[in-house]
């Protein structure tokens, strides 16, 4: 997937459309079609970004490579790969920027490489570029440059970063800035890349070393994308999704984060800007059946893995979201007041209150993940399988008091999800004690308690005025989480309180084509959410709607940028991106919409 776009910036804000993701399995960047990198986060995701022009274009740090002269711009990603083509075109000549965040030969490196090629394509173009470490979203951040035998050094509060230019002209340095000019004539090339560590010691490699492991980073990509199982139409958005997923994986842990970056708007001028560089539950749960369901083995047991050790420092509790390394965060909220926020939508927020919150429906979340893998020559060590029907008993204890529920919302009620979620969880805990994998002395009760929750559901969640599953117990509000009921296997295809909700949810939440709006109410709040786009083709596939489903996929296919990246959220009148960047969930909610599609044959 490639395209052209014409850059444009507002106050020094770029479209969201605009940017491209780069990843190393440790940390990410993203790059706007202007070639500046607005977001690098040193030395992992969830750092502090010393790039976050993305959330602040005067103070909070930016990496610029670009003609000196009007150009175009037409871009693409390396096949099958997380690194990026951008092909500069002016008057009298073109440049191609290639980007990659390196590997090292094993695997990740011992420090964060960033790598900029330039090659000269045609007649002779004049570049410029700089590197303007920012605050790192905090107060008392102030960057300064010097030269160390040579060296262009930068000093960020801990972090060392070393600029390697060749080719380029330079370098100059200002008091927080390392900058450059050339003119690149055809045939020529040049580098720009950028080696930064957190608190230790800094090695330089040298400009050949750097290009060699671009090369081997483009075909470590290859190789994996290529063990990536799906044919048909939807294959491109199925492969660009599984490596968007990949790039926002810790190789360490195996934690995938919600999404890149924080505190990017729901609403432009809004205040509903949250951090999602945290790995939730529920995220993982739905990359583990999306990883299986296109055959990456090893992502499955690592995700597992990383849930079960994870989930068993503080079970049966469970918490909805924990950092990248497993602990438990706190729950606080920090407002930056350092960083006016994307396009002014304040305040800009490091941290994610749902981190206290009770989210009944990640046990759902939960026991699913851990079903697909045992479904797919997954076995359970002993003390996952004691760990687990604790935590069945916990449900059973509390799936009738009320939570957050899936939308993280401040006022606890007996959300209809969180109700399907428990369901979801004693459900999978009967299978499993059926099989042999969890102690069947309980099995009983949680077969019992299983069949409460359906009874309780049908009673108190299901609208006769709309004929449809509700928002809450005793409303008729509606809420686009309900077309889980289908992936869940809680409604059968054939069910006709699944066939109804999915027409009562499309007429009062729908925004347009394959879009809709979370829940009732939000219309004037924030965009359509990208995710129930996918569900709701995974439900019209499992309800027989298959000729829909395909032309809805399509739609929401097309919903991506330019590189097929997708945010969280949409604006359903302009098109405009909104929402963390890019959303985890709304790429997992598209594999799973095509593999769905791929599965009951409607694949065209």
């Amino acid at each position: 997937m490639d395209g052209c776009v014409t850059p444009t910036r507002t106050e020094g804000f770029a479209p969201l459309r605009d940017y491209a993701l780069l990843g190393d399995l440790r940390t990410t960047a993203l790059v706007a079609a202007d070639g500046a990198v607005d977001w690098l986060a040193v030395p992992a995701l969830d750092a502090p970004p010393v790039c976050a022009a993305l959330l602040d274009p005067a103070e909070g740090g930016r990496i610029t490579l670009a003609p000196t002269v009007p150009y175009e711009v037409s871009r693409r990603y390396v096949e099958g790969t997380m690194v990026l083509e951008t092909t500069f075109t002016t008057r009298e000549g073109a440049v191609r920027v290639t980007d990659s965040l390196n590997f090292g030969a094993l695997g990740r490196l011992p420090w964060t490489e960033l790598a900029r090629v330039v090659t000269s394509v045609s007649g002779r173009v004049p570049m410029a570029w700089s590197v303007r470490p920012g605050h790192r979203l905090a107060a008392g951040n102030r960057p300064w440059a010097r030269l160390d035998h040579g060296l262009p050094l930068l000093t960020v509060g801990d972090q060392r970063l070393a600029v390697v230019a060749e080719g380029l002209g330079g370098p100059e340095l200002e008091d927080r800035a390392v900058h450059g000019t050339a003119v690149l004539e055809a045939g020529g090339t040049a580098l720009l890349a950028l080696v930064a560590v957190d608190a230790e010691p800094l090695h330089v490699p040298r400009p050949d070393e750097i290009v060699l492991r671009l090369e081997r980073t483009i075909a470590a990509w290859q190789q994996w994308s290529g063990g990536v199982v799906h044919e048909g139409p939807w294959r491109q958005l199925v492969v660009r999704g599984a490596l968007t997923l990949k790039a926002l994986t810790s190789s360490v842990t195996g934690a995938i984060a919600g999404a890149a970056t924080t505190s990017l708007p729901e609403k432009i001028g809004s205040s509903r800007n949250y951090d999602y560089r945290f790995a939730w539950i529920r995220d993982a749960s739905y990359a583990l059946d999306a990883m299986s369901r296109i055959g990456m083995s090893e992502e499955l047991h690592a995700g597992v893995s990383w849930l079960l050790d994870t989930v068993s420092r503080e079970a049966p509790a469970l918490r909805p979201l924990y950092a990248l390394s497993g602990e438990p965060v706190s729950a606080a909220m920090e407002e930056v007041e350092a960083a006016p926020g994307y396009r002014h939508s304040a305040p800009v927020h490091v941290g994610n209150a749902a981190a206290g919150q009770t989210q009944l429906g990640s046990y759902g979340d939960l026991f699913d993940a851990v079903w697909q893998y045992c479904q797919r020559r997954g076995h359970l060590d002993q003390a996952s399988g004691t760990m687990l029907s604790a935590m069945a008993d916990h449900v059973c204890d509390r799936w009738n008091t009320p939570d957050s529920g899936f939308w993280e919302l401040g006022e606890r009620r007996h959300y209809t999800s969180s109700k399907l979620g428990c369901w979801t969880a004693l459900d999978r805990a009967v299978r499993m004690a059926a099989e042999g994998r969890l102690p069947s002395s309980h099995a009983e009760r949680w077969r019992l308690e299983r069949d409460a929750v359906r009874a309780w559901i049908d009673q108190h969640c299901w609208s006769d005025a709309k004929q449809s599953y509700t928002f809450y117990a005793g409303t008729d509000d509606l809420d686009a989480a309900a077309l889980l009921a289908a992936r869940t296997g809680f409604c059968a295809g054939d069910d006709p309180r699944l066939h109804s909700t999915v027409q009562a949810v499309r007429a009062e939440l729908g925004a347009g084509g394959c879009l809709l709006y979370r829940y009732t109410g939000q219309q004037d709040k924030e965009g359509a959410f990208l995710a129930c786009s996918g569900w709701l083709v995974e439900a019209l596939c499992r309800t027989g709607h298959t000729e829909e489903a395909a032309r809805l996929c399509d739609d929401f296919a097309g919903r991506a940028n330019d590189l097929g990246l997708f945010t969280e959220e949409i604006d359903p009148a302009g098109g405009e991106l909104l929402g963390n960047f890019p959303q985890a969930l709304t790429h997992l909610a598209a594999i799973s919409a095509a593999a769905s599609l791929a599965q009951s044959g409607g694949a065209r």
